[in-house]
């Protein structure tokens, strides 16, 4: 029960009516003072005939003009007000306390942090926001101040804003707390000359919960402080050049250029022109040309599908690997640059070096530092958390809330084998969501190709008919692409370790002939 007792500025007023309460074994649980002349009291309820007696008594007190029941205490309603507003903000909003814990949240910022109503409560923020150090902001001149963070694999705009308060007998100052406002990155527009304008992917976008994710991680910030080639291998849309780029920012040439030139389908002329440049005159060019080795001197130079890089750039490049000089083209003096090369394929170097299809020294050469990324379908733990980043992300693009996952969603998508891995499930998430109507995604917005269908695309192999029939196309497939680099059954049969007569038989059997 609150009472709003409107009275005369009168010393003892206030004693007269504590009094009042004390004597009639009421217990006062809060008071507040207006200067207009408002005495505010906080009591339990009361039933309506002591309510009615404790009215007429205060009514009768020398002073007292009127008293009457009201919903809030004035710190009550503005305390209300002020956290019905806070709430209703669409962007997450974190009040820090100079602990570094959370004092305050709204909604928004615990379904960003994936929160139920109070769990922030007490969070440190350097646990919600890793990348954020708030200690640091304490110790410098604590002024507003606005930076890119990263929260589950997605950049936000932070602002934090220092909270000033001034006690009655000061008139100084005092910090009290801070407030952190976030906004997804793709909300910001027209500001972004307040955010870095480097590339700053690191290894924080990385997202997963499975043991294999988990040490790829750990393997990739050991090796990425190394000067020494680094060979990514994985299958088409894994990311590797995206671990590439991590890697560079996370070493002491992150300040350097990260330049990428792809391998696959190139004319030696062009790829070669790209990667060392070329000399005024040549080409019919007046001027000269300096290669992306040249322009990310003191940087990273990223080479996509190395696997497909032609025998003349593999001499080429073995050169410069060894000590880093090269001559531009159509010029005879060398030049010297200090260059980190990351190389990544899909293909399987160690074979193609069995099949004198790549330079065996250029494969020892590269494959001093190796990270192997797994397929998405050998780690199916981490498809949920993916699931969420992707779907975090188009939802700020679309400007809709995010939907509900369904459990039959959840496990068809873990069940279905990603032959296209990363980049399959990120543009699969994006059409399902254009093809959302109401507020839960469910399997059948993403149309999933079978699984019959998805496997043979993955392994190049058609699974109609019988395992027999399948084992047998599958054989014939394998023997008919070793046979091109061992051209004699006699050759095949020592390096498949079987009879002579097995693989001539086979071969027959096949119809496998040299190309």
């Amino acid at each position: 029960m609150r009472l709003e007792v409107l009275c005369e500025d009168r010393l003892g007023l206030t004693r007269e009516l504590l009094d009042l309460l004390a004597s009639r074994n009421i217990d006062l649980r809060g008071i507040e003072i207006d200067v207009i002349g408002i005495i505010y009291l906080n009591c339990p309820e009361l039933d309506f005939e002591t309510f009615r007696e404790l009215m007429s008594q205060i009514r009768k007190i020398s002073g007292v003009t009127d008293v009457r029941k009201i919903q809030f205490m004035p710190s009550e309603r503005h305390n209300t007000e002020l956290v019905s507003i806070l709430n209703n903000l669409p962007e997450p909003v974190l009040s820090i306390s100079l602990k570094g814990q959370v004092d305050r949240s709204n909604h928004a910022a615990e379904a960003l942090f994936s929160k139920q109503k109070g769990e922030l409560s007490g969070e440190q923020v350097s646990n919600l926001i890793s990348t954020f150090n708030f200690s640091k902001w304490l110790e410098g001149d604590k002024t507003r101040h606005r930076e890119t963070v990263i929260i589950d694999g997605l950049d936000y705009v932070m602002d934090i804003m220092p909270v000033y308060i001034k006690g009655e007998a000061s008139t100084e100052s005092v910090l009290a707390s801070a407030l952190v406002t976030l906004r997804a990155s793709a909300t910001v527009k027209g500001e972004v000359e307040f955010l870095p304008e480097h590339n700053t992917l690191g290894f924080e976008h990385f997202v997963g919960i499975s043991n294999r994710h988990k040490a790829l991680i750990a393997q990739a910030k050991k090796l990425a402080m190394m000067d020494q080639p680094l060979l990514i291998e994985g299958e088409t849309g894994t990311g590797k050049e995206m671990l590439a780029r991590a890697c560079h920012n996370r070493s002491d040439r992150s300040e350097m250029p990260f330049l990428v030139l792809s391998c696959a389908s190139m004319p030696d002329d062009v790829a070669e022109t790209e990667l060392f440049g070329h000399a005024a005159g040549a080409f019919n060019q007046n001027e000269e040309h300096k290669g992306i080795f040249e322009q990310a001197d003191g940087g990273t130079v990223f080479l996509d599908e190395i696997g497909e890089m032609s025998p003349h750039l593999q001499i080429k490049l073995l050169r410069f690997l060894q000590d880093g000089t090269f001559r531009r083209v159509g010029e005879e003096h060398e030049i010297h640059v200090n260059v980190r090369v990351i190389a990544a394929t899909k293909q399987n170097l160690a074979q193609l070096t069995e099949q004198q299809e790549f330079r065996e020294d250029l494969y020892y050469r590269l494959n001093v530092l190796t990270l192997s990324i797994p397929s998405l379908r050998e780690r199916p733990n981490d498809v949920s958390a993916l699931l969420d980043l992707f779907s975090t992300k188009y939802c700020q693009q679309l400007g809709v809330d995010k939907p509900e996952f369904t459990e039959e969603l959840m496990e068809g998508l873990s069940s279905y084998p990603w032959p296209g891995n990363i980049r399959e499930l990120d543009n699969m998430v994006l059409r399902a969501l254009t093809r959302m109507l109401g507020d839960e995604l469910t399997i059948e917005h993403f149309q999933l190709p079978k699984v019959e269908s998805a496997i043979a695309n993955s392994i190049g192999v058609n699974l109609d008919g019988s395992l027999d029939d399948i084992m047998k196309e599958y054989e014939a497939k394998i023997l008919d692409k070793l046979y091109q680099s061992f051209p004699s059954s006699r050759k095949l049969a020592k390096r498949l370790g079987v009879s002579h007569t097995s693989i001539a038989n086979k071969l027959r059997d096949y119809d496998i002939r040299k190309q």
